[in-house]
């Protein structure tokens, strides 16, 4: 396992060491102790979501607050994603910034996403099947969002707004400016 450091304080781009043969592969997809120890970063995650989309879906920017906030690790299991991480931790050197990857089921990458940031994802082939381990427990009462085309932020979500299909929670989230966070 090899931890990379993104512009976003906290924030880590995970790549497993695979191992490949005519057979196919392996690979360690998460190892508490090693993830500790690289990152210095408590790793014991409680919940495990799975989500599956088509094309355009994006979902975000999504957060837990207060006693609920989560830490993620997350990676797309099929097809490919753009994922973006949003650093909402006031006090934080990158406050305010994003930061984005492709996440694949061929690259196998995986991005940990801290307490305190906002995270969402656009679908970028005709379907993806993405993956979220969480440091802590959903509540449905600490639910925050900020609103994906937020121009303040100015999020490159690699899809154009026309073709991005949203709920209507993500439609109607309120401005970065606004605080639900």
């Amino acid at each position: 396992m090899k931890i990379k450091e993104t512009p976003l304080k906290d924030c880590y781009i995970i790549e497993p060491t695979i191992f490949e043969d005519d057979r196919g592969y392996f690979f360690e997809k998460y190892n508490e102790a090693k993830f500790e120890e690289l990152t210095g970063m408590n790793g014991h995650f409680v919940q495990d979501n799975i989500s599956k989309s088509s094309y355009g879906v994006l979902r975000g920017l999504h957060l837990q607050k207060g006693e609920h906030a989560q830490a993620k690790l997350v990676s797309c299991l099929e097809g490919k994603v753009w994922d973006v991480a949003v650093d909402l931790r006031e006090d934080s050197p990158s406050f305010g910034k994003w930061f984005g990857i492709e996440l694949t089921a061929e690259n196998k990458l995986q991005l940990y996403v801290p307490r305190g940031f906002g995270h969402g994802f656009s679908v970028l082939s005709e379907t993806a099947v993405f993956s979220y381990k969480c440091d802590n427990f959903y509540s449905k009462e600490s639910e925050g969002a900020v609103k994906f085309d937020d121009p303040e932020l100015d999020i490159d979500w690699k899809i154009s707004t026309e073709e991005a299909v949203l709920s209507e929670k993500d439609k109607t989230a309120p401005l970065f400016s606004e605080k639900n966070y």
